[in-house]
């Protein structure tokens, strides 16, 4: 009983996780090695080729992330200007009500 409780969680833990850290196509238990652009969702090598992705533009799951980065980075740095004028405005706020 003890080895199957065990066999049981590999299992679980190979579907999460996958070989290597990759996570598994959870219909064909396969590599998630895709990104569809139209779903923005990761799919593996024959989810690509059924009839959900076949038109869709689809580039390499590392290509999609460092794009995606990318864009965070972009949106945080924006993020940081706006909290920096603020803090501006704030502390001129202050001075003058002093």
């Amino acid at each position: 009983a003890k080895i199957i409780e065990i066999a049981k969680r590999l299992s679980l833990q190979a579907a999460k996780g996958g070989a290597g850290g990759e996570k598994l196509c959870e219909k064909h238990r396969e590599a998630l090695k895709l990104f569809c652009e139209e779903d923005q969702t990761p799919i593996c090598l024959v989810c690509r080729e059924s009839q959900a992705h076949r038109v869709h533009a689809v580039v390499p799951i590392e290509e999609a992330a460092e794009e995606h980065k990318e864009k965070f980075q972009a949106h945080v740095q924006i993020l940081k200007d706006r909290r920096e004028k603020l803090l501006g405005l704030k502390m001129a706020e202050e001075a003058k009500n002093l």
